[in-house]
């Protein structure tokens, strides 16, 4: 059973950081790029950033770009989002999203709130 499983989701203050991670089991991990993607109440699920199946190329959205950093561990089956100097429209739901030409395998998300 294919599963992908988010955490490190919770409250921060603007200016904090967080590390999210995605656990991934029943594919083969480290044959898929993997994805971070969030969605904000009322807003289109967008692309936070990504990551080919061997780490050597990511991409981020312009939103992120100097603080947020993507990451994966293939012995571990695991894509991280580590994310600095937080603001409030950050606050969103994160997913990952692991990719391999038509296979797409979603997590359930985790609740990023930035907030004082």
């Amino acid at each position: 059973q294919v599963q992908l499983v988010e955490s490190g989701g919770g409250l921060v203050q603007p200016g904090g950081s967080l590390r999210l991670s995605c656990v991934a089991s029943g594919f083969n991990f480290r044959a898929y790029a993997m994805s971070w993607y969030r969605q904000a109440p009322g807003k289109e699920r967008e692309l936070v950033a990504s990551i080919t199946s061997a780490g050597g190329s990511r991409n981020y959205a312009d939103s992120v770009k100097g603080r947020a950093t993507i990451s994966r561990d293939n012995t571990k089956n695991t894509v991280y989002l580590q994310m600095n100097s937080l603001k409030p429209e950050d606050t969103a739901v994160y997913y990952c999203k692991g990719l391999l030409g038509t296979a797409i395998y979603w997590g359930q998300g985790t609740q990023v709130t930035v907030s004082s």
